[in-house]
């Protein structure tokens, strides 16, 4: 088969690639119908994260499982599975806790952007939707994989609640979907950080009541003035970055929560200050895998929309070119079909 490999910054190939087969015994191979290239593939693309040898990219999937190994009970072939970036047994004391991302026998899943892919622990991780959903249903349950999963995620970290008043500094698709999910948690006043117009169009869309452009200290001042001087119940950080997380922290009001669910880059926290900003603090990566049952109902009884945020879609051969838009921000997420 052929599939997607950074070889360096900016250099991404799609290329002759062995097809992947059972290792393990709790394996599944599926077939993709869908992959996308997410906002944290941009670090290595960019060089920011190092890339010491060819890679396979992608972990963002869903599709039509082929074959399983002997130990695989639960998945079977033909069904249609949505899976998680980790791999986990959901089993062991962390899954049980809720934590499937920190699952004590957890494997990374990567080469999504490919026709075929090998899922370790296919039981734990894999969760079949109720038929073979029609094409128009496939990019928002592919979104159920990742972005929504992790947006989803920052919203119940932050402890969004019916009423609340939410901040979500980000408007990549982690961020426009954090928007979207606490909407569904009942937020009362979404304020979204974006400087983009067809981005605050579609945060909008997804449930924010306000858009603020301005960021860092800019941003926080133009929170504190809309909330009275309190600052918000819950802030989403849905970016990685220092400027990012100082502006989450110090948009929230005394007590209240923050969630951060961007991969740090650069990010430090001084613990003097931390300590007087009196907050909740809690993310890492998202526990995609508790959530999917419930997003993949939503989903299939149409009661979100979250696909909307794929805004370029690609034969998975250009997927060169879907790593370029999203880098110069021409497009928040490329939707790649094989």
């Amino acid at each position: 088969m052929r599939g997607t490999m950074l070889y360096g910054p900016r250099d991404v190939r799609f290329e002759e690639r062995p097809d992947p087969t059972i290792i393990e015994p709790t394996d599944a191979i599926i077939r993709i119908s869908a992959a996308c290239v997410c906002g944290s593939d941009l670090w290595p693309y960019r060089g920011i994260e190092p890339t010491t040898q060819p890679r396979p990219m992608g972990h963002e999937y869903c599709g039509i499982v082929e074959e399983v190994g002997s130990a695989v009970k639960n998945i079977k072939p033909g069904q249609f599975v949505v899976g998680s970036f980790f791999a986990s047994d959901n089993t062991c004391p962390n899954c049980q806790f809720g934590y499937q991302s920190s699952c004590m026998h957890r494997q990374g899943v990567g080469g999504a952007q490919a026709p075929l892919l090998r899922v370790p622990l296919a039981d734990g991780t894999l969760v079949a939707t109720p038929g073979v959903p029609s094409a128009d249903l496939i990019p928002s349950l592919l979104t159920a994989s990742d972005v929504l999963g992790t947006g989803w995620f920052a919203a119940d970290a932050a402890n969004v609640k019916p009423g609340s008043t939410v901040v979500v500094v980000g408007d990549g698709a982690v961020g426009l979907l954090g928007v979207l999910s606490a909407r569904q948690r009942g937020a009362e006043r979404i304020i979204a950080i974006s400087r983009n117009a067809s981005r605050q169009k579609l945060a909008r869309e997804f449930g924010a009541t306000d858009v603020v452009a301005e960021r860092g200290d800019e941003g926080v001042a133009r929170i504190m003035d809309m909330t009275n001087g309190i600052g918000a119940d819950s802030v989403l950080e849905c970016v990685g970055t220092q400027e990012a997380m100082m502006q989450a922290i110090h948009s929230t009001r005394k007590g209240g929560y923050v969630s951060f669910v961007g991969v740090p880059h650069g990010v430090e926290l001084n613990g003097e200050g931390l300590f007087f900003a009196h907050v909740h603090l809690h993310g890492g990566p998202a526990t995609v895998r508790r959530y999917l049952p419930e997003l993949i109902d939503l989903v299939w009884n149409g009661k979100i929309n979250p696909g909307k945020v794929f805004d370029l879609e690609l034969p998975m051969a250009q997927v060169a070119e879907g790593y370029r838009a999203m880098d110069e921000r021409r497009a928040i997420k490329a939707l790649l079909w094989p």
